[in-house]
């Protein structure tokens, strides 16, 4: 089954790193998202996001962790997923997106799957899930 949506990321909260022992020419970063999802995919998140980015050619590459609460078609429930992306000014590549196996709970528990990220020209962020339940 598929549901999609849009997304807000309603806060976005670096925190700090501890020098790295090893030093590369794009600095690692990471943060904390909040999120508010729409469409067939309604509820929110809380994030985990690490990166290495360098904002003046927007090349780089982020992995997160998300925690889902919400519904997906009208189920309701929480679950986990990661995903991740490299960027190379425009476009990305390289995606991975996946339901964390075991994270669901309520009308939710026993979820798999698979989704993806997209941005839009106008900034529009898009969220999809490709996933199945238990009978």
């Amino acid at each position: 089954m598929r549901a999609s949506g849009t997304f807000d990321v309603t806060e976005f909260t670096p925190a700090p790193v501890p020098t790295p022992p090893v030093e590369t020419a794009v600095p690692v970063g990471v943060a904390t998202m909040s999120k508010e999802y729409a469409g067939e995919v309604v509820g929110r998140s809380a994030t985990l996001f690490t990166a290495a980015f360098d904002q003046s050619t927007a090349t780089g590459t982020y992995v997160a962790m998300e925690s889902f609460e919400g519904s997906l078609h009208g189920r309701t429930g929480c679950f986990n997923f990661a995903h991740s992306a490299t960027t190379s000014g425009e476009s990305r590549e390289s995606e991975f997106f996946v339901v964390v196996p075991g994270s669901g709970t309520g009308e939710l528990s026993g979820i798999t799957g698979t989704g993806g990220i997209a941005i839009d020209p106008d900034g529009t962020h898009r969220v999809w899930f490709d996933y199945a339940l238990p009978s």
